[in-house]
């Protein structure tokens, strides 16, 4: 079989975690910045799990999975 090929921009957005769930980082981090408070910025820096409804098509995008 040949090799399946790796989705780059996934593969920058998503992470993989040791226990196999999928994360991703919130998007609007860097957009008017100044104005956000200072709660909304460290909240930014968090991991969220992404929705059990996407999955599935982020798998396809990454069949080897990224660590």
């Amino acid at each position: 079989m040949p090799k399946l090929k790796t989705h780059k921009a996934t593969q920058r957005r998503f992470h993989i975690t040791g226990s196999g769930k999928i994360m991703r980082m919130k998007g609007a981090r860097s957009h008017f910045r100044r104005r956000k408070t200072g709660r909304v910025k460290r909240q930014f820096g968090d991991l969220l799990p992404v929705h059990p409804a996407e999955i599935a098509r982020i798998r396809r995008l990454l069949p080897y999975g990224i660590k």
